[in-house]
């Protein structure tokens, strides 16, 4: 499956520092399991991670 253009059909999910929720990009297409935050900023923050409204 490639991409065809439809943004909003691709994965998400929030980051660990902020809770802001991140698009799946093609830099992070081989460890997009790994993926934590949305940014250096946040990475470097080191806040607990937040919970997710469900």
């Amino acid at each position: 499956m490639g991409f065809k253009g439809n943004k909003a059909a691709l994965p998400r999910k929030p980051c660990q520092a902020c809770g802001r929720e991140m698009s799946w990009r093609k830099s992070w297409a081989k460890n997009w399991d790994e993926v934590k935050y949305c940014s250096q900023a946040c990475r470097a923050s080191k806040r607990p991670p937040v919970k997710s409204p469900q």
